[in-house]
């Protein structure tokens, strides 16, 4: 037991803390990273994070290490074989956005040389600091999220709307939303 203050939300478990300790907030510039979050996000729509945290080996093993350039060949095979495969979320839709997904990833790397540059060109590649007291503060969408949600599902992108993008702005550390007593936030 340790005596860290911590953001609220991740509590209630030791895989919890671990992961707001260790990943959540922390900016991360690397393509296959921003993959593997963004294919993590959009299996957590309309499911506890926690939910996620626990199968996440599972989904590293079932979607071939979140290899994108993989994930975007699958097949009819393929989707038959996660569907039966009970470490994942068993969703044909989500299923299969991860397929158009990876494929949307990689034409946003040919326009712009890298996933990562055309993500963080929407804050000049730097994290938005935010000052919330509370968690309570804390939006699950902004103005930012909303306009960039809509460009990737412009781009092909499904399962991406903009709570599930914020959420992904914040594990990615575009946006720095510990609390202000968050032992985490220097």
């Amino acid at each position: 037991m340790d005596d860290k203050r911590r953001c609220g939300w991740c509590e209630s478990s030791e895989l919890y803390k671990k992961y707001h300790d260790e990943e959540w907030g922390k900016p991360v510039y690397d393509d296959a990273t921003l993959f593997e979050f963004l294919l993590l996000e959009t299996f957590q729509a309309g499911l506890s994070w926690y939910t996620i945290l626990v199968k996440r080996e599972s989904f590293k093993k079932a979607f071939d290490g979140f290899d994108y350039k993989k994930i975007a060949l699958y097949n009819q095979n393929k989707i038959d074989a996660l569907m039966q495969d009970t470490g994942i979320i068993r969703n044909t839709l989500k299923v299969k956005s991860a397929i158009s997904n990876a494929q949307a990833f990689m034409k946003i790397q040919e326009e712009f040389g890298s996933f990562s540059d055309y993500f963080w060109a929407f804050t000049n590649g730097k994290p938005i600091i935010n000052n919330f007291e509370r968690l309570s503060d804390v939006p699950a969408t902004t103005p930012l999220s909303d306009k960039i949600s809509k460009d990737m599902k412009k781009r092909g992108f499904k399962f991406i709307g903009s709570t599930t993008l914020y959420a992904h702005m914040q594990a990615t550390g575009m946006v720095n939303d510990h609390i202000l007593s968050c032992w985490t936030r220097n």
